[in-house]
């Protein structure tokens, strides 16, 4: 058995007596719409209102060939009825086990709110014309990296970053910067939501 420094098991007693009671807000069925997608814009509303940091970003789990999950965090670019658009490279570790498994998870934690929204559903490919319109709303410097970094992919130095991206943009300098047939954005059509209360004395 390993023995647990003194600092160590300082940090453990610590983390165990960590403690907040969730009494912002509570949860009742009658406020509640019955269509999940209206549910969800509300408390996203209420989340951007609420001046919390990101609160488009959301974890993202995918699961490989041989059931190892991986998990990330992406920006949600657009939603409605259909589904929840984020981009990414397609040759990145989550686009390939998406496209090995396209079962996938979201979560929207919203800790300030006490709140956190899950997802799980299927994940697919949007189209190329969907994927250029939001490629070109980006800012140029945004467009650049996306052909710059190659990502899951193992760099020597930053250094050679710079120097990618310093000849991309030599050879953009004349023009727009196109789409990168490599980049584009997945579709999660959703199967399920858990919108997720926290409340006092753990009764969430």
């Amino acid at each position: 058995m390993t023995t647990i420094g003194k600092s160590r098991a300082g940090a453990t007693e610590t983390l165990a007596s960590m403690r907040r009671e969730y009494s912002r807000n509570g949860l009742r069925r009658r406020d509640l719409s019955r269509d999940p997608f209206v549910q969800f814009e509300q408390w996203f509303s209420q989340a951007v209102e609420g001046g919390i940091a990101e609160p488009n970003a959301m974890s993202l789990a995918t699961v490989d060939a041989s059931l190892q999950p991986s998990l990330r965090t992406v920006l949600l670019k657009f939603f409605d009825h259909r589904g929840f658009i984020f981009f990414t490279n397609y040759t990145s570790t989550k686009a390939r086990q998406i496209a090995e498994n396209p079962r996938v998870a979201l979560l929207f934690p919203w800790i300030e709110l006490g709140r956190q929204v899950q997802i799980r559903g299927r994940a697919e490919k949007i189209s190329q014309s969907s994927s250029l319109k939001y490629f070109l709303s980006r800012p140029r410097g945004a467009r650049l990296g996306a052909w710059v970094s190659q990502q899951s992919s193992v760099i020597g130095s930053r250094q050679l970053l710079e120097m990618k991206l310093a000849q991309m943009k030599k050879k953009f300098s004349n023009g727009e910067v196109p789409l990168p047939d490599f980049w584009g954005g997945f579709l999660v059509v959703p199967k399920s939501f858990e919108f997720w209360q926290g409340r006092e004395h753990r009764l969430h």
